[in-house]
């Protein structure tokens, strides 16, 4: 009798290569060997379409070229000599060597590269010390993956994301703060439409934002040279991830010249963004140094910078930077919706009275790797007025509130994920509301091709003078109420019969429980 075949579901090349550099654990720490791994995919990635280049160059008769730098980068190709092409490295992998050769490679590629200033490690490989067989193994399984072979997938964005997704999962709290669940910045990046201007992110991480954002531009068919992108990044490895993750895209933005501190060294102060995405550190403490941001322009027009924790120093380090028009969509920690401490509640108020706050999204739990904190997303705008051009109705004097904590499911024990259609219903709803011509404040718009009405437990158009109600509060829970109860069909009478029935039978239960217990304290001598 023939045996039946074991169908067993076969790795994805993430999975395979996650295995692999997994296998660097006890030569080197998680927090470190992300670096190795990225850097090693960076390298192959640049290689291979250097030799895609080459060969096309070949094929066109233009051998005498091919060793001009201009013949690559016209074509948003970077130019590796000898030493830095992935051929080289792979051949010379189980040297001993191995290291020397893979930091020379990378400080090769950022030399001849402008675009990569400051992004690759320096003498990171050689520093290490890391095992030349279990190195050799890992250049191995990354010399598989055909970065090129499909033009409609991004093969090496899928390996980022992946990446920097489990090295979030696996380092906790102590090192996945560079990275922001892709399901909330699709979100953001669907809600906010960045067709056109300035991208701006104030604490930009591994640049995830900005991936998203070409992204959105390019599945709209819009023209990625329509946007320009500015960014700043405090963490010195994170920057450096950020503008691999930028470059290995063919993505050009200005980062800053280095790594900074975007409170005391803002690399971009006359920036004026039409487009702000950003997820800051939640609750960050100790952000200021006595008082010497206490007459920062930022501030101006809300008496004194927060004195607590920095969630509402970024949000209006973001409004100072937003243009005539512009909008900024932000993670942030629930308390920031309510908080009435260090002066936090008196500038909300201010923003509030100043109509700047757009909508507010209260978010499921378990979306984060990294903590298990609450979130909400702020919208906020510098102009709530008609715009024909864009089509946006007067919105003045309203706030959009949606409740999203119950959407979202389970993709392992411990985390949550919004699904496609999910993060389409809920950008629709705030698109509808803001974009169909109606009365304001009715609850009820209609026009277009969308439609918008308030939801009970879902969504809410809410005016100014109801948030002051609310002494200011924008939970969206506040405004939304509770969602109808779904009628079974089964008629009251009927249902209370039933309901009564069960009760009664529950209490002649505890009659006779209440009996055997006096029974058995009489025993024991503790009768009545």
């Amino acid at each position: 009798m023939a045996k039946k075949a074991i169908n067993k579901k076969q790795k994805s090349f993430e999975e395979t290569l996650w295995d692999s550099a997994n296998k660097l654990r006890g030569s080197v720490e998680s927090s470190e060997y992300k670096h190795v791994v990225l850097s090693l995919i960076f390298l192959k990635f640049a290689s291979d379409k250097f030799e895609a280049r080459r060969e096309e160059l070949i094929a066109e008769g233009k051998e005498a070229y091919l060793d001009m730098v201009e013949f690559y980068t016209m074509k948003n190709v970077f130019y590796l000599p000898e030493e830095a092409r992935w051929n080289h490295v792979r051949q010379h992998a189980k040297q001993d060597d191995i290291a020397i050769r893979i930091d020379t490679a990378l400080f090769t590629v950022e030399k001849n590269n402008k675009a990569l200033k400051g992004a690759l490690p320096d003498n990171y490989f050689s520093r290490l010390g890391l095992d030349v067989g279990k190195l050799a193994a890992l250049i191995d399984t990354i010399s598989n993956i055909q970065t090129l072979r499909d033009k409609e997938q991004d093969v090496v964005g899928r390996v980022y994301e992946y990446f920097l997704g489990k090295f979030a999962a696996t380092e906790g709290k102590k090192g996945g703060e560079f990275y922001t669940p892709g399901c909330i910045v699709n979100l953001i990046a669907e809600m906010i439409e960045p067709y056109k201007g300035k991208i701006y992110d104030p604490c930009c991480g591994s640049g995830g934002m900005f991936v998203q954002s070409v992204k959105f531009v390019q599945s709209h068919h819009g023209n990625t040279r329509d946007i320009s992108i500015y960014g700043q990044e405090f963490t010195t490895t994170t920057y450096k991830l950020a503008k691999m993750n930028l470059a290995i895209r063919g993505i050009s933005g200005n980062l800053g010249e280095v790594s900074a501190d975007t409170f005391f060294n803002d690399q971009h102060r006359d920036l004026k963004a039409d487009f702000i995405m950003a997820n800051p550190p939640f609750n960050q403490k100790q952000w200021r140094a006595a008082d010497e941001l206490a007459d920062d322009p930022r501030w101006a027009g809300y008496d004194a910078p927060p004195t607590g924790n920095a969630n509402y120093a970024w949000i209006l380090h973001m409004v100072s930077k937003l243009s005539e028009n512009g909008v900024a969509g932000f993670v942030l920690a629930n308390g920031s919706m309510s908080t009435s401490t260090n002066g936090e509640g008196a500038i909300r108020r201010k923003m509030i009275e100043n109509d700047l706050v757009d909508c507010m999204i209260a978010m499921p739990g378990q979306l984060f790797y990294t903590t298990q904190i609450p979130v909400c997303l702020w919208f906020v705008t510098k102009s709530k007025k008609a715009d024909n051009a864009r089509g946006y109705r007067d919105r003045q004097g309203e706030t959009l509130f949606i409740d999203a904590r119950k959407m979202g499911s389970l993709v392992d024990r411990v985390h949550r994920e919004l699904s496609v259609d999910e993060i389409a219903e809920i950008a629709r709803t705030y698109h509808g509301w803001r974009d169909v011509k109606g009365e304001g404040g009715s609850g009820k718009f209609e026009g277009g091709s969308v439609k918008y009405e308030d939801r009970a437990g879902f969504c809410k158009s809410a005016l100014t003078e109801e948030i002051r109600a609310h002494n200011y509060v924008l939970t969206p829970g506040r405004y939304v109420g509770a969602a109808p109860v779904e009628d079974d069909g089964i008629p009251f009478e009927k249902k209370m019969a039933a309901l009564t029935g069960t009760l009664y039978g529950q209490m002649r239960e505890a009659e006779k429980l209440d009996a055997v217990i006096r029974e058995n304290l009489a025993v024991l001598g503790y009768g009545e």
